[in-house]
């Protein structure tokens, strides 16, 4: 199993030097990709109080850290765990991830989502039904898009008039595209059309061999090769003492830990410190953090 890391992008510690700091730890260290994610936004009651946890409240922009990260590091693949594909149009995220692929030198791993929070849906002033159906529709634009010489699309949601769309990704035919969702409809819509599957900020590791399953067996029924598929885990890793539980507990016990993920299927993991909100608060001491994520990158480095 393949390990790479998250840059931190939420809380007090996501700063510019930050999140060059902890990149440069990961590629000294061996780890084989760098990851984000999105939220928009917070959304609190009536009295103001928040209605998720600490750690999204302060997310800063995942594809501009990309774009960043692509001009700071040489060696490790980028990717982002998940852009919500109905806050774009296919033709905008097309060129954003395109331009990213070039800064990077073609080592782009786009992770596509539904959105699940109805709040963002509204700020976006997209709807929040029929997210299914817009996303496969939406999938089909952008790989046309990257591939057609002259773009001429026209789909159920979604339409391209007839032009040339360049450059063209570094990567071809597209950068891989990876699936996020754990629904059973996420699930297999993965097998069918993706590069693979990646698991969410709240999925238990002890479920994640079934996930695989299902999206294994859906590729298998659409004709394609589920042993080409990738699967990545957002290892969201909190290193506590005295408490146990899958990548919760001493950094030797979530070390152990990862062999559950590969027995699971999963083919990579990133370790993940921005859902912990000891680290991702917005009231974290961003020093504190940043030593902590440089013991745990450490204690868990490949090999």
């Amino acid at each position: 199993m393949q390990l790479g890391c998250a840059v931190p992008v939420s809380g007090s510690w996501a700063t510019a030097d930050a999140c060059a700091q902890v990149a440069a730890w990961a590629e000294e260290l061996g780890y084989g990709s760098l990851w984000v994610f999105q939220r928009l936004l917070a959304p609190v009651d009536d009295a103001g109080a928040p209605q998720l946890e600490p750690q999204y409240r302060s997310v800063q922009d995942p594809l501009a850290v990309l774009a960043y990260l692509a001009g700071r590091t040489a060696g490790p693949r980028l990717g982002v765990a998940v852009v919500n594909a109905p806050y774009y149009s296919p033709i905008l995220l097309a060129k954003m991830l395109t331009t990213i692929d070039h800064l990077s030198g073609g080592r782009l791993d786009a992770g596509i989502g539904l959105g699940w929070l109805p709040q963002e849906f509204a700020a976006a002033a997209v709807p929040y039904d029929h997210r299914g159906a817009r996303t496969e529709d939406f999938v089909r634009c952008l790989r046309t898009i990257w591939t057609d010489e002259v773009v001429d699309y026209r789909g159920p949601y979604y339409e391209v008039p007839r032009s040339r769309v360049d450059p063209k990704p570094v990567q071809r035919p597209h950068p891989p595209l990876l699936f996020g969702g754990t629904a059973t409809p996420s699930l297999r819509r993965a097998g069918r059309m993706a590069t693979g599957w990646v698991s969410s900020s709240r999925a238990d590791p002890a479920a994640l061999g079934a996930s695989v399953a299902v999206v294994r067996a859906a590729a298998t029924e659409a004709g394609r090769d589920a042993d080409t598929l990738r699967f990545v885990c957002r290892a969201v890793t909190k290193v506590r003492d005295g408490e146990r539980a899958p990548l919760v507990g001493s950094l030797e016990e979530i070390r152990g830990d990862f062999a559950i993920l590969e027995e699971a299927g999963m083919t990579e993991a990133f370790v993940d410190l921005n859902f912990d909100p000891v680290i991702a608060s917005p009231d974290a001491e961003p020093g504190a953090a940043l030593r902590h994520a440089r013991r745990v990158l450490e204690a868990l480095a490949p090999g």
